[in-house]
């Protein structure tokens, strides 16, 4: 009884979150009383500030995008709203207040950059859609509850939403922000932009652009594209819809999901790591699984070229690899293994499957879930992005094995554990195990 009720009222709740946009909200879903037909709604709750939705006509755009709207149901303010199930027939009335909400206040870090002509850290926190900007000797004390940011980038008129990648211009101290998900973009802010500051310039992209990379030589920048896997070249200072300088996709790329990417402009290389989902969305039935890997180009590549090398197999430890970067002077390509909980460390000219040169992992690191990775050649550190934490940790360059941070950068309490909420869209409840599952 309990099972099937709670089955079909959570797939309605889903569906309806999905009908709303939900994408911008943590998560929404049903808890059941003992007797197993009635249900409560748990949660639907902003990560931060609404945006814009698609929504039914009664609702305004300023409802919902008003500072005043905490709770999506209070954008509807008297107008009713309705949820059944298809089991009992039964319309009810669910616009009440949550019971209780599953939601991350604190900030997670995905990407990471340091300035060292200002010497400030810059951390992407995509939970509550901001940049914050740290001292880059920073270093949150054990007792301390979190470290706050000297200047905080966000709110509506910045554009800074799903920010994946962060990147500041050695030369003017420009700063990039890449959208990964719904807006398609990349926007550019001063130095000291500080607070909700509109961008100086946007640059309308490809869906799904992931990371980017800059060739400061030439005046272009790299922008990796989840799917359909590709690699944009653009001009330095494009903006609005000025399209790439060139492309680098098709089938002999061996390009497929691909996230971090890096380049070494002293040896024109081009450096791409790879999720390994392939599929072509022309072709029913084309999808195909593969283990990741990272594909190596020359600088100048265009088209369908293909790499000049590939590491890829069970030896290389590669599990959702997220941001890279390259130490010039060693030679040395450091990977943030997101599901790893390592930073792995290859050499430029490494191929095939073969064991990292070095990997940073074990319980001393403050390693959880690292997304982001920068190498600081200045101060000879690097940095690692955790999401799982909310902090950022720096390494001495030739940190090795369990090696303890030289300093750590906190937004959320010792011992934290962050609910690494992405994009959930659907929710379901186990009524036998007694938990929530909430895809991203």
């Amino acid at each position: 009884m309990r099972g099937r009720s709670a089955t079909g009222i959570t797939l309605l709740l889903a569906l309806i979150a999905i009908t709303l946009g939900m994408d911008r909200f943590s998560t929404a879903l049903l808890d059941f009383d003992s007797a197993g037909d009635s249900g409560r709604l748990v949660s639907i709750e902003p990560l931060s500030e609404i945006g814009d939705m698609c929504l039914w006509e009664p609702v305004s755009a300023r409802q919902i995008t008003s500072p005043e709207t905490t709770n999506l149901f209070d954008a509807f303010e008297d107008k009713p709203v309705f949820a059944g199930s298809q089991d009992s027939g039964v319309t009810a009335d669910i616009a009440r207040p949550p019971v209780r909400n599953i939601l991350d206040t604190d900030p997670i870090y995905s990407a990471v950059t340091v300035d060292t002509r200002l010497n400030e850290v810059y951390l992407q926190d995509p939970n509550t859609w901001r940049i914050r900007v740290f001292d880059r000797t920073e270093n949150t004390p054990a007792a301390a509850a979190r470290s706050e940011a000297k200047r905080v980038i966000g709110g509506p008129k910045t554009d800074v939403q799903f920010n994946s990648c962060v990147y500041v211009d050695p030369k003017n101290g420009d700063i990039y922000s890449v959208e990964n998900d719904i807006g398609d973009s990349i926007v550019v802010f001063a130095n000291k932009a500080n607070g909700d500051a509109e961008p100086m310039r946007k640059l309308n992209v490809t869906h799904r652009a992931y990371a980017m990379a800059v060739d400061e030589d030439n005046d272009e920048f790299y922008l990796s594209i989840q799917y359909p896997p590709q690699v944009a070249i653009y001009r330095k200072e494009a903006s609005g819809n000025e399209k790439p300088k060139r492309l680098i996709q098709g089938e002999s790329t061996r390009l497929s999901d691909s996230h971090g990417i890096a380049i070494d402009a002293k040896n024109k290389l081009l450096f791409v790591n790879n999720w390994g989902n392939i599929s072509d969305y022309r072709t029913p039935g084309s999808g195909r699984f593969e283990l990741p890997s990272i594909t190596i180009y020359t600088l100048n590549a265009d088209g369908d070229a293909p790499p000049l090398r590939v590491i890829q197999g069970p030896k290389t430890q590669l599990n959702w690899p997220g941001a890279m970067a390259i130490d010039p002077d060693r030679a040395e390509l450091y990977v943030a293994n997101d599901m790893g909980q390592s930073i792995i460390v290859f050499r430029e000219t490494d191929k095939g499957d073969l064991q990292p040169a070095r990997v940073i992992k074990g319980s001393k690191t403050g390693l959880s879930y690292p997304m982001g990775v920068f190498v600081d050649t200045k101060n000879k550190e690097l940095w690692a992005a955790n999401l799982g934490n909310s902090s950022a940790t720096a390494y001495p360059l030739s940190a090795s094995g369990d090696t303890p941070p030289l300093r750590t950068i906190r937004s959320a309490p010792k011992g934290k554990v962050s609910l690494r909420f992405g994009k959930t869209q659907a929710v379901a409840y186990d009524s036998k195990r007694e938990e929530i599952l909430v895809p991203n």
